[in-house]
């Protein structure tokens, strides 16, 4: 990611270690994955081994890892930092 925003220059790195708090908002957003895909799987074949639940889960894993990460670090940020939109016109001046 980068060390500040390019339109407000809002820094991204608050303090050492801020984004270890995205760990929890990453477990959280995983676990929701692992209902989905369980729900999923139990909805469309519900006489599924473990195998197709074990498979289902570790594939969205891997293929959506990049967006979780991201996603996570994003919701922990919006926690501590407001968004204020009349900052988008420093870029022009």
């Amino acid at each position: 990611m980068y060390d500040s925003c390019s339109v407000c220059k809002q820094s991204y790195i608050l303090e050492p270690s801020f984004f270890d708090g995205a760990m929890y908002v990453s477990y959280a957003l995983q676990v929701a994955l692992f209902v989905t895909v369980f729900v999923a799987i139990q909805v469309l074949h519900p006489e599924a081994e473990i195998g197709w639940y074990i498979g289902g889960v570790i594939a969205l894993v891997v293929l959506l890892y990049p967006i979780i990460f991201r996603l996570s670090r994003s919701i922990w940020i919006h926690f501590f930092v407001r968004f204020d939109p009349g900052t988008k016109d420093l870029k022009k001046q």
